[in-house]
C-alpha cells in the first residue's frame, strides 16, 4: 500500500495530506463499491444484506414444517430489502443517464469549441495577412509623405522651369561663344601658319640675297687683282723692247 503526500497552501500554512491508496487502487475500490452498492467502508454492504435475506427465505421455504407465516415475513423482508437495494440502483441509473447526457453535451460543446478554435485560427491567419498588408501600406504612406515633404522643400515648378530656361540660354550662349572661339582659333592658326610661311619665304629670300651679295663682293674683289697683273706684264714687255 502506497502513501502519498500533497502540500496544500492555505492561510500561509503548509498542510500535508496523506492518501492511503494510489490512483489505481482507488479506482478498483470505487468500482467494487459501485457493484456491491457499498457507499462506506463501515457496516455491512447492501448486497450482502440482500443475499442474507434471500438465503434465509430460501432456507425457510425448504423446511417441511408449517411455517407459512415465517415465510411470508421473510418474503416481505426480502422484498423490502430488494426495494431498498433498488432505490440506489435507480438513482445510479439516473446519475448514469445524466452523466451520459452531460458527456454528450460536453462532446458537442468540445466539438463546438474546436470548430470555433479552427475558425478563430483562420481569422487569426487572415488578420496576420491583413496586418502585413497594413504594414506595407503604412510604409508606402510614410515613404510618400517623406517624398511629399522633400518636394515641398523644393521651389515651385514655374521657378524651376524659369531656372532651366535661363540655364539653357546660358548654355546656348556658351556654345555660341565656344563656336566663335573655335572659329577665331582656327583663323588664328591659319594666319599663324601663313605668317610662318611668309617668314620662311622672307628668310629664303634674305639668304638668297646674301648669297648673291657675297658672290658679287667676291667677284668685285677678284677683278682689281687681274687688272694689276695685266699692267705688270705690259711694263715688262716695254722694258724688253
Amino acid at each position: 500500500m502506497s502513501v502519498k503526500t500533497r502540500k496544500v497552501l492555505g492561510k500561509g500554512e503548509t498542510v500535508a495530506a496523506h492518501y492511503a491508496f494510489g490512483p489505481q487502487e482507488d479506482d478498483i475500490i470505487i468500482k467494487h463499491r459501485l457493484l456491491t452498492r457499498t457507499t462506506t467502508t463501515r457496516g455491512e454492504p447492501p448486497l450482502k444484506k440482500l443475499q442474507k435475506k434471500f438465503t434465509a427465505l430460501v432456507l425457510e421455504i425448504e423446511k417441511d414444517a408449517d411455517n407459512y407465516s415465517d415465510c411470508e415475513r421473510l418474503a416481505k423482508a426480502f422484498l423490502q430489502e430488494v426495494n431498498t437495494f433498488e432505490i440506489p440502483l435507480l438513482k445510479s441509473r439516473a446519475v448514469i443517464d445524466a452523466n451520459v447526457r452531460e458527456k454528450e453535451n460536453f462532446n458537442e460543446l468540445q466539438n463546438e469549441i474546436n470548430r470555433k478554435i479552427a475558425q478563430v485560427q483562420v481569422e487569426i491567419e487572415d488578420l496576420k495577412k491583413l496586418l502585413e498588408q497594413s504594414k506595407i501600406e503604412r510604409q508606402n504612406k510614410e515613404e510618400c509623405e517623406a517624398i511629399r515633404k522633400l518636394v515641398a522643400t523644393q521651389p515651385p515648378r514655374s521657378e524651376t522651369q524659369k531656372a532651366i530656361t535661363e540655364l539653357e540660354k546660358e548654355i546656348a550662349a556658351l556654345e555660341a561663344e565656344n563656336t566663335s572661339g573655335s572659329r577665331l582659333l582656327e583663323l588664328r592658326k591659319k594666319q599663324f601658319a601663313l605668317l610662318l610661311h611668309v617668314v620662311d619665304e622672307l628668310q629664303a629670300t634674305i639668304d638668297e640675297d646674301q648669297k648673291s651679295f657675297a658672290e658679287e663682293l667676291r667677284n668685285s674683289m677678284e677683278e682689281p687683282k687681274g687688272t694689276v697683273d695685266d699692267s705688270n706684264g705690259a711694263g715688262d714687255a716695254m722694258a724688253i723692247d
